[in-house]
């Protein structure tokens, strides 16, 4: 097994995960999370790692309030779209741009990074755990996870609304390789345990898509995309709905000196 390179996929990755009502839900509740995160990290300019961060949507906002990015991705194209991206933000000066996997990060970092973004990616690597660890590794004492995964019981669920049963009887096989469907969907627990064996303290969660992705088209007006979004805020940290996000979003944060006495 190995991690997924996005090449051949690029611009569809694009067009469908940013050019749609799901990423604009996507991109908000992310943008809320970080919110919550960043007046909990130093009082200045961070130091900010993006493993396998695409295209950098969310570290080019990043990079426009002053921090400072290491983006990585395994995918040369995808590194080519995060610059044209970041130079039409005039915050290329603020970011750099690597083509390696997450797990060797390490090997090109000089000092500790205060927060990791993680998104959309633990649900494509094979080996999970080393990766998280390796993560782990290069946060400051103190520092923040700031990781989304597909999860597993939101794509059950889907399939089962979808009456796709094939699909589960086959235990969520993928047919086909050239698609946007993650190679391995997380299940919550296992991610959650995975982070409290490296030694993050979890300290919130939020799913997203928790009922967007199952709207009919209603009898009147359609649904804004804002008035959707406002829901998805309502609904995300509350359970069951939480737990049945297609994607969980999870703050995790490395124990400060203090807290390791």
């Amino acid at each position: 097994m190995q991690d997924r390179n996005f090449d051949d996929l690029a611009e569809k990755f694009s067009q469908n995960i940013y050019g749609t009502t799901k990423g604009l839900v996507r991109q908000a509740i992310l943008w809320d999370e970080l919110e919550t995160i960043l007046p909990s990290l130093p009082a200045q300019p961070l130091k900010i790692l993006d493993a396998g961060g695409g295209v950098g949507q969310i570290s080019s906002g990043l990079a426009a309030r002053g921090h400072q990015i290491v983006l990585c991705d395994l995918s040369a194209e995808m590194l080519r779209r995060a610059q044209e991206n970041a130079e039409a933000q005039g915050v290329s000066q603020r970011m750099q741009f690597k083509q390696i996997s997450a797990q060797q990060i390490s090997e090109h970092l000089d000092t500790p990074v205060d927060l990791v973004l993680f998104h959309a990616v633990l649900e494509w690597v094979a080996e999970p755990e080393k990766t998280l660890k390796a993560l782990f590794d290069v946060l400051q004492p103190g520092g923040v996870l700031s990781l989304m995964f597909y999860n597993l019981h939101g794509l059950t669920l889907r399939t089962l609304t979808l009456g796709n049963f094939g699909y589960l009887r086959t235990n969520l096989t993928k047919r086909k390789k050239r698609t946007l469907s993650p190679d391995y969907p997380r299940n919550p627990d296992e991610v959650y345990r995975w982070l409290e064996t490296c030694g993050f303290i979890i300290e919130q969660r939020a799913g997203i898509r928790v009922f967007s992705d199952y709207m009919k088209p209603p009898k009147g007006e359609p649904k804004s995309d804002d008035e959707i979004i406002e829901m998805e805020r309502r609904f995300c940290r509350q359970e069951p709905f939480l737990s049945l996000g297609r994607y969980i979003h999870v703050t995790a944060r490395k124990p400060g000196q203090k807290d390791e006495l």
